[in-house]
């Protein structure tokens, strides 16, 4: 028997089948399924208003229907547009969720690992370049080939999961910022940004030119704040036309020639008693060099005691020596990575 019920049953149906769709479309979706439901079975008393009120009100169902499965029909601004748009995203808060049913491990973790770039891109540019894109492949403990890294940011691209520009320089897209931040929030903590006037994550804005101040805002909010107000949000400088060619630009307008050239950027993590951080990789295997080389007068030969013992000792001095030998082998001499770490 039709029901009311089948109109939400209809429109998930529909916005499932797409990735990413825009408010007017969402709206013109859910006016169609009453249409039919309402064909099916003359007698329901379904109406569709086009306010907000009622919009909202139709989503708050919809998202009760798929909060036992961990899902949320949410909405986000697009940075560039800043049209409405909305997608049925995964809130279990599991690392890439959303990615495990399109890419195979290998390709999730190489996408962190450009994401991870992203976000820690200085100038607060949130954007790297395809060579520091490919650079990435050297990160990953598998044997991806440039080649295929390639053609996997091409799919990266082409299902919304990054954008690239012009320049060739790829970025957060709307699709990302929306189905990941429950992850770019956990996992980049202190390296995200929100804007002052939604409190949604900003990769491209403005940014106010006083220093210290915190402001960011997204473009769209940027111009519909300035209509009404003529100063900072925070610091309450003076934005007047005057002023404006002041303000930073936020995302890849930020970007500076020559900056994915420096060492590759690695998230810190935080541990507890720890001084301080570690930076990147190669400090970390520095340390773990200097933890595991022998001293040198005992590597080179035994002493007095041990020539002294038997040839079965000594043999097994010898096997242990190898065991060491094949440990530096491994890891650079902690020297050379000392110089290395000082001129970063």
């Amino acid at each position: 028997m039709i029901s009311s019920v089948d109109v939400q049953r209809l429109f998930l149906q529909a916005i499932l089948s797409r990735r990413m769709l825009s408010q007017k479309l969402a709206a013109k979706i859910w006016e169609k399924c009453i249409e039919a439901v309402k064909e099916a079975n003359a007698t329901l008393d379904i109406e569709y208003r086009n306010d907000r009120n009622s919009w909202d009100a139709f989503v708050a169902k919809i998202n009760d229907e798929l909060n036992p499965l961990d899902l949320e029909f949410a909405h986000l601004y697009d940075e560039i547009s800043g049209k409405e748009m909305y997608a049925v995203v995964n809130r279990k808060g599991d690392e890439i969720a959303q990615m495990a049913t399109e890419y195979t491990p290998i390709e999730i973790a190489y996408f962190k690992a450009v994401l991870e770039q992203i976000m820690l891109a200085p100038n607060e540019s949130y954007c790297v370049s395809s060579l520091a894109a490919l650079r990435e492949v050297n990160s990953l403990k598998s044997n991806m080939t440039k080649s295929q890294a390639e053609a996997t940011l091409s799919s990266f691209v082409a299902k919304g999961w990054l954008l690239k520009s012009k320049r060739g320089r790829y970025s957060l897209s709307t699709r990302t910022i929306l189905e990941l931040q429950t992850y770019l929030r956990n996992t980049y903590e202190n390296d995200i940004l929100e804007c002052t006037i939604c409190m949604e994550l900003v990769t491209r804005g403005v940014a106010c030119y006083t220093p210290q101040c915190k402001t960011r805002l997204h473009t769209h909010c940027f111009n519909n704040y300035k209509r009404r107000n003529q100063k900072c949000p925070s610091c309450n400088e003076s934005w007047s036309d005057a002023n404006l060619t002041k303000l930073r630009p936020v995302g890849e307008a930020a970007f500076k020639e020559g900056q994915d050239l420096t060492r590759r950027r690695v998230r810190r993590k935080s541990s507890e008693g720890d001084e301080e951080d570690d930076e990147d990789a190669e400090g970390e295997n520095s340390e773990e060099a200097e933890e595991v080389e022998p001293d040198p007068s005992q590597q080179s030969q035994p002493s007095q005691t041990q020539q002294s013992k038997g040839k079965g000792k000594r043999k097994a001095v010898r096997e242990e020596s190898m065991e060491v030998d094949e440990k530096e082998e491994d890891s650079p001499p902690p020297r050379t990575q000392r110089r290395r770490s000082s001129r970063r």
